[in-house]
């Protein structure tokens, strides 16, 4: 009976885990610029939707887990540090998902995910015959993946999307450049930037462009941009835009200087993969090229020499 209790306490677990991961994802955003919301509060004229309505729109799993998750994330947040929480903040801002996640939702997914695979760990011992240190380091090994996971699925996302951002760069401020040299404004620029381009750069663009339309100044709204991807070469962008408005140089010429600066930057990057290329490509060839040909040279010789000695 052992085993079976311990088989129905990790399901119970694992779909508990289910059931709060679509409950925290099912539950209601606020919006995500304010230009979403001044939309929302322009009035319209059909009547507004009932409360028993939208309680009926929802998914199941949201109208009957809402209440328990939002409990489970409020104790969270009570007993996690702040500095830990604005790390994971940080990163899901770095991967665009400030909007879909809250690091109280990845943590509690730390903690479930870990006491899943304790509990995984704790049926592998139950059912195979091996040594105590064995069956010890998978009690404390497992666990510990399973907290890490999430944390890293974030940290992936993050590095993903800044990569992304930093090789759309480039063609961006290009376009960017010529725009302005047209003789558009810079704001009208980044409107053309944001309708001819569809990525995740364009994405910070047009939130940056949305923001200065609110009302942010130029000054405060490249900050934000700066702050939301944390990308080197778009930081150095940023930074001479904020020094050229503060002095007042033309925005043209700085703009034609970071397009050709960062042409050149794309070269060099391209120069470094490709000489990066051969030390990659050593090890499959000697893991998984150089002993079929070696079978296939030395495996007649070998059968020779075999029937001579």
């Amino acid at each position: 009976m052992e085993p079976l209790l311990l088989v129905g306490v990790a399901a119970a677990v694992l779909g508990a885990t289910a059931a709060l991961v679509a409950a925290s994802r099912a539950q209601a955003r606020p919006a995500d610029d304010a230009a979403t919301y001044l939309r929302g509060m322009a009035g319209t004229t059909e009547a507004p939707p009932d409360d028993f309505d939208k309680l009926l729109a929802e998914p199941f799993i949201g109208r009957v887990m809402r209440p328990l998750g939002a409990g489970v994330l409020g104790a969270v947040s009570g007993i996690l540090p702040s500095n830990y929480r604005n790390g994971i903040r940080t990163k899901l801002l770095h991967a665009g998902m400030a909007g879909r996640l809250r690091p109280e939702e990845v943590i509690t997914l730390q903690v479930l995910a870990g006491g899943s695979m304790f509990l995984l760990a704790l049926l592998w011992t139950a059912f195979t015959e091996s040594s105590s240190q064995m069956q010890l380091l998978a009690l404390v090994i497992a666990p510990l993946i399973g907290a890490i996971l999430p944390n890293v699925w974030v940290t992936r996302k993050a590095a993903e999307r800044q990569e992304v951002i930093l090789r759309d760069l480039p063609d961006t401020i290009d376009l960017l450049a010529i725009s302005v040299e047209a003789g558009l404004g810079f704001e009208a620029a980044l409107g053309v930037v944001c309708e001819h381009f569809d990525s995740a750069l364009a994405d910070e663009f047009s939130r940056t462009l949305q923001e200065m339309e609110l009302g942010l100044p130029r000054r405060e709204a490249l900050q934000g941009l700066k702050r939301r991807t944390d990308v080197p070469d778009l930081s150095n962008f940023v930074l001479a835009l904020t020094q050229a408005d503060a002095l007042g140089m033309p925005v043209g010429r700085v703009l034609k200087t970071q397009a050709s600066e960062m042409r050149s930057k794309r070269r060099q990057w391209a120069r470094e993969k490709a000489g990066k290329l051969p030390v990659k490509i050593l090890f499959p060839l000697v893991l998984f090229v150089f002993p079929p040909i070696f079978v296939v040279i030395l495996g007649p010789a070998a059968s020779e020499i075999s029937k001579v000695f």
